[in-house]
């Protein structure tokens, strides 16, 4: 009788539990998803804005300035973007300023209007996070649920901008440690995830459709009884990809790291250094001669032209396409404009898995998306969420190659990532 009671008590204890956290994932759903959404919609405009009027290039490094002058005027902790989120669920204390939101969200879209080579993720992500806290600070939740606000809030900035729910969930749990997920936020994240996606396109925005048609449905016969249709003659090719994959993770991480590094050491005063950056992308652009490695890269201004949607087809990217994006992003990100790296690594990932293909005689659109997501495993150390993210875009049938490809990589990129407040709790491997 005692046994069913606990029992029974437990359950009502989690009834309560869903119900709260339901309450009060469901304002900051709202917020977040609203944002991201007009985010992104700021974002298309900037982009076609800048294909019409291609002078704007000429002005990135007095945008630089701008953005330069914007974070030192009023952004105070927030210059920190994404680590700071990260920081305040390790160690609650510093807090995110609300101002975090508007500041990213409007230099972001300078950063593309004037061809700054930066993504879209750091941005939703710090959207989500900073109206997380400020929904904390006025309920005034203590610190753990802090901890776990602030993980939806990334949850549901993920999960919006790229239409992914389930891999902005497992992303926010997956993100914070190398080695270990938090399950606690797991329920949380998940409803923030998909509200956040839902209220996104309620407001009409739709993301961008990727296709593999690689027939996937005739492996092996040897193989059917396990319910895997695995290409044998396949799977050692796929390995390869991941270890490149994982290699190139390794290079961004690095190269972005060290330029900033390099940057804030030699050029003096601070404020020239976006407008370095600024004027070292116009001169390689011009060196290149192409424009192919500004803004986003999800779409190319010609119909030619190398982007993330055309190197899932056969002749859709050069050989080192990937690693002018690289070079470009790194620049960017690092030398003070605004923007995530998520992007710019689906466009090295899907750029570099086109040549490996033409390379090792495989499927160029199922090697594209290998590298979309798995040079993305990589560099964030998230090979779960970016295995669902796989499946989300591309759907289930390549799902055993996703996985092959995103945990190869994960390894091979070694413990650096894109992310310095991200904790190492568990090594990769074993070096005893």
């Amino acid at each position: 009788m005692i046994k069913k009671l606990r029992t029974s008590v437990e359950q009502f204890a989690i009834a309560y539990h869903l119900i709260r956290w339901t309450l009060l994932v469901i304002p900051v759903s709202l917020i977040t998803g609203t944002l991201v959404a007009l985010f992104l919609w700021l974002l298309e405009q900037a982009t076609h804005l800048r294909w019409r009027n291609g002078w704007l290039l000429w002005l990135l490094p007095l945008a630089g300035l701008g953005i330069y002058w914007l974070y030192k005027k009023l952004g105070k902790n927030a210059e920190a973007g994404n680590n700071l989120i990260m920081d305040e669920i390790h160690q609650p204390g510093g807090g995110i300023p609300a101002r975090m939101a508007p500041l990213v969200l409007i230099t972001t879209v300078i950063t593309h209007l004037f061809g700054g080579s930066a993504g879209r993720e750091g941005t939703a992500v710090q959207i989500g996070g900073s109206m997380a806290h400020m929904v904390a600070r006025w309920l005034k939740l203590t610190d753990k649920d802090l901890r776990i606000l602030l993980m939806t809030g990334i949850a549901g900035g993920f999960g919006a901008v790229f239409g992914t729910p389930l891999a902005g969930t497992v992303f926010a749990l997956e993100v914070l440690a190398i080695g270990v997920i938090r399950y606690d936020a797991l329920l949380p994240c998940l409803m923030a995830a998909v509200f956040s996606n839902a209220v996104c396109s309620a407001w009409g925005i739709t993301h961008t459709h990727y296709v593999i048609n690689f027939p996937y449905g005739s492996g092996a016969p040897w193989l059917s009884f396990l319910h895997m249709n695995l290409h044998p003659e396949l799977l050692p090719k796929v390995i390869l990809a991941g270890i490149a994959f994982g290699l190139a993770s390794f290079a961004f991480a690095h190269t972005m790291h060290l330029i900033k590094r390099y940057a804030q050491l030699w050029i003096k005063p601070a404020y020239l250094i976006p407008v370095a950056g600024g004027c070292i992308v116009i001169a390689f652009t011009y060196a290149l001669g192409t424009r192919d490695y500004l803004g986003l890269g999800v779409d190319s201004q010609y119909p030619h032209g190398v982007s993330i949607v055309n190197a899932f087809h056969l002749g859709g990217a050069d050989t080192w396409s990937w690693l002018w994006k690289l070079l470009f992003t790194a620049i960017t990100l690092g030398m003070g404009f605004k923007g995530g790296e998520v992007t710019p690594l689906f466009f090295i990932g899907a750029a570099l898995g086109n040549t490996l293909a033409v390379w090792l005689g495989a499927p160029v659109d199922l090697f594209a998306g290998l590298g979309f997501i798995a040079v993305f495993a990589g560099a964030t150390n998230t090979p779960l969420a970016c295995t669902l993210m796989g499946i989300e875009l591309f759907g289930s049938t390549n799902a055993l190659y996703f996985a092959v490809a995103c945990f190869t990589a994960y390894y091979f990129s070694g413990h650096s990532g894109i992310y310095k407040s991200q904790r190492l709790e568990i090594p990769k491997i074993d070096h005893q």
